[in-house]
């Protein structure tokens, strides 16, 4: 049987005497008690409309290609979004948008093109979420926790940006604002990276397990530029994972 998207396993079984895997859980015991602000947790404490955090990102052009990822730890059972990206314009709401409508349902918004991701049941745990995008081809990607569900393919093939408004917690319908509370995001990200090209199947993989240094190029875990706004904090030294079983 063939798979929808390439499979790449480090660790093909977990022995906690394998090397590999004991390098991980180095990597792990190492960045849970870094004092690197970019490597800390991002608490959104309540259903509200106010709290949200603004990333920077280093962009000189417009976006043909994209990779973002994150963690992210909720007990909500409603819809809300994680991370938000708008653009100038009367419509340029939802350039890009992931979108969790629980119990199994990513939607995953590219230039208000909504594309509807059937995925696993949510769990209460630490969920490692990954979008691609490929604008000549169309092509989107969703990894959860390390696999990879069936390709789709976009309409729209417009590159993003490169003037954009990258919000976490709230879902933009205009231009860095108009949010509504029952959309937002209660509990707490970490991990935030986004790359202006597609990662590998195998590199995806490896951020999962938190295997090797892998840092996005135009918004980096490894020293965020951003802004909070209303309750939303950064808790430091925290753990932002599960060990994988």
């Amino acid at each position: 049987m063939r798979h929808a998207c390439a499979v790449f396993n480090p660790f093909p079984t977990f022995d906690a005497t394998n090397p590999q895997v004991k390098s991980a859980q180095k990597t792990l015991e190492i960045r849970g008690k870094s004092a690197d602000v970019g490597k800390n947790v991002i608490l959104f404490p309540w259903q509200t409309a106010t709290d949200y955090v603004i990333l920077k990102p280093r962009l000189s052009s417009a976006l043909k290609q994209l990779t973002v990822c994150l963690r992210s730890y909720t007990e909500l059972s409603r819809h809300y979004a994680l991370f938000s990206i708008a653009t100038p314009g009367s419509k340029n709401d939802n350039t890009f948008l992931i979108y969790s409508m629980p119990p199994n349902i990513i939607s995953v918004t590219v230039n208000q093109e909504d594309i509807r991701f059937k995925v696993d049941p949510e769990v209460l745990d630490w969920k490692h979420t990954c979008v691609t995008w490929d604008s000549v081809t169309g092509l989107l990607q969703l990894w959860i926790n390390g696999k990879c569900y069936p390709k789709r393919v976009t309409k729209t093939r417009s590159p993003i940006g490169p003037q954009m408004n990258v919000i976490l917690g709230q879902d933009q319908d205009t231009y860095g604002g108009t949010f509504e509370a029952v959309q937002s995001f209660v509990g707490e990200i970490c991990e935030v990276n986004m790359w202006d090209f597609v990662l590998s199947p195998a590199k995806l993989t490896q951020y999962f397990y938190f295997y090797g240094d892998i840092n996005g190029n135009i918004i980096t875990s490894k020293n965020y530029q951003y802004e909070r706004r209303g309750n939303a904090n950064v808790l430091q030294n925290e753990f932002c994972f599960s060990y994988p079983t």
